[in-house]
């Protein structure tokens, strides 16, 4: 699935438009000035050891006359212009400023030393190949970070923090700027239909699930809406609730009124009377429907997900009663 067949991309996907380039560096970060500069001897202490206290810095000592060092520069200008922002690299002249090469007793150029917290950590010396150059950088600074993937997790936790607060539209507005960064996700698709399904766009919620591609229906997240988008039409379908109330008030062993009113506070979102009901049938009939009511809990479950308070609460009581 691509951005420009997208179904989640049109009226939610504009609300925030600003989120949705993801990843995208500062300007700053990128830039070759800022990450690769020139030192002295007087600006050493500024440009290296208070600067590796922010970020590692690499100081390249080198000469005008030294072959292996014109070997060596573009190739470290260019991995640490690639790191973005990771590294910095400080570029010393040992010809006309020597003291700081003789005091860390460097004997051969060129020499690299990684200066990190205001010391010298670690090193190498020579023209070394690229792959040797990412190499140390990473052990240096640590592995690379996928900041488009930190900034969508990010984003999608803020999603989710508005949706279970009840403000599904501006959730709405994050998934969809998700989605027009990475299409595929399939969080980000189960919280917009989710969503959907919030703002009474049932119709809208059917068709984006059913256009999906089979392998993304298959997510555990996506069939579990899709499940609830079932339980939803279901419960419209089935009629008043304060019938069934009556039918129980008169019977309470009614065990097929109590699915039924179950049924339909589940979709009213009182999942503590939804799952209270099935329990009931179970302490009093296992065998009803075949066992049905403890099916129909286990089916409210999927869609609460493992971590509701709903779902805890109500299998330590589902517990009590098989175990009991």
């Amino acid at each position: 699935m691509t951005g420009s067949d997208n179904p989640y991309a049109g009226s939610f996907g504009t609300q925030m438009t600003g989120s949705a380039s993801f990843g995208q560096p500062a300007p700053a970060a990128a830039s070759g000035g800022d990450l690769i500069k020139e030192t002295t001897t007087a600006n050493f202490t500024k440009d290296v050891l208070d600067a590796s206290r922010q970020q590692p810095v690499l100081v390249d000592f080198w000469a005008p006359w030294c072959g292996p060092c014109k070997q060596l520069t573009p190739v470290i200008e260019k991995v640490v212009t690639e790191a973005a922002g990771r590294v910095k690299l400080v570029k010393m002249n040992i010809d006309d400023h020597p003291s700081i090469a003789g005091q860390l007793g460097i004997q051969s150029i060129p020499a690299v030393i990684a200066f990190v917290g205001g010391r010298p950590v670690d090193g190498f010396m020579g023209a070394v190949p690229e792959s040797q150059i990412k190499q140390f950088i990473e052990k240096i600074a640590g592995p690379a970070v996928d900041d488009s993937k930190a900034e969508i997790e990010a984003v999608l936790a803020d999603a989710k923090a508005l949706a279970d607060a009840g403000d599904a539209e501006n959730a709405a507005g994050l998934y969809g700027a998700v989605l027009q960064a990475d299409p595929e996700n399939v969080v980000a698709i189960a919280g917009m239909v989710d969503c959907m399904i919030a703002l009474g766009q049932l119709a809208e919620a059917r068709e984006a699930l059913s256009s999906l591609p089979e392998d993304l229906a298959k997510d555990a997240g996506i069939a579990a809406i899709g499940k609830k988008l079932d339980q939803i039409e279901e419960a419209r379908k089935l009629g008043d609730p304060n019938e069934f109330e009556r039918r129980l008030a008169a019977n309470p062993d009614d065990h097929e009124a109590r699915v039924l009113l179950a049924k339909i506070r589940n979709v009213e979102g009182d999942r503590t009377a939804a799952a209270d009901h099935l329990l009931t049938i179970m302490k009093r009939d296992r065998a009803f429907d075949d066992d049905g009511a403890r099916r129909e809990l286990l089916s409210f479950f999927e869609v609460w997900g493992p971590k509701d308070p709903a779902t805890i609460a109500a299998r330590r009581k589902l517990s009590s009663i098989l175990f009991s």
